[in-house]
């Protein structure tokens, strides 16, 4: 039997030499790519928290997932281990399902589920299933993200087709469905996608802004 842990017992490598500049590191760069999630995730929170104060604070918990992304990510890289392989594979795919928990248009729930809770739970259930057959056959895991990122490309679609005035470089998954939940939930905000650094425009990081209650009184 493989040892899981085990250096390279991962049945993926990916392009970079291995251990080109320390004995205990496979791929560098693959590994220190990762930084950004750790300067990039709580900027997010930050600029998230109007979001999440006004409408569900569980957004922060989804940060800290991404978050965990990077460090399991990092960890794969720098060992190419098996483990590695399904903690970095794994970890996507509990964010997927999260963000799927969150923010999926409740008019597009299926008949048979009739609100977001219990349509949460069938999706930790199908998730909490394909993790366990992940670890035994670590294919399923490639699967079961393809025809999430599949489904959810799908839904971005037809929201846009909603919302022709958004704008295109809102791509981000994330915001993007955040804004949708927010302009059918909480439409008296006038949440909008905005970029930061603002001078950077569209290749800042996106987040939704939103009027407080304070904000949308009238002035005389």
């Amino acid at each position: 039997m493989v040892d899981v842990f085990a250096y390279q017992s991962s049945q993926v490598d990916w392009c970079e030499d291995n251990f080109q500049y320390s004995e205990n590191v496979a791929e560098f760069y693959n590994m220190a790519s990762n930084v950004s999630f750790f300067i990039s995730v709580p900027i997010m929170m930050y600029l998230w928290h109007p979001y999440a104060q006004k409408r569900n604070k569980a957004v922060y918990l989804l940060w800290v997932m991404v978050m965990l992304v990077g460090s399991f990510s990092a960890y794969y890289h720098m060992t190419l281990s098996y483990f590695g392989q399904l903690l970095d594979e794994l970890s996507i795919l509990w964010v997927l399902a999260f963000a799927y928990m969150l923010w999926f248009p409740k008019r597009h729930l299926p008949k048979p589920i009739k609100n977001r809770k219990v349509f949460s739970l069938v999706v930790c259930l199908v998730a909490l299933i394909s993790t366990v057959l992940s670890f035994l056959k670590p294919v399923v895991n490639a699967y079961a993200l393809n025809s999430i990122a599949l489904h959810i490309l799908y839904q971005i679609t037809l929201e846009l087709k909603r919302h022709v005035l958004i704008n295109m470089a809102a791509i981000h998954g994330i915001t993007l469905f955040a804004y949708f939940d927010a302009v059918y939930e909480i439409p008296e905000t006038s949440p909008e996608v905005k970029y930061w650094p603002e001078r950077w425009g569209y290749l800042g990081l996106p987040y939704l802004a939103i009027k407080s209650k304070d904000s949308l009184k009238k002035t005389c």
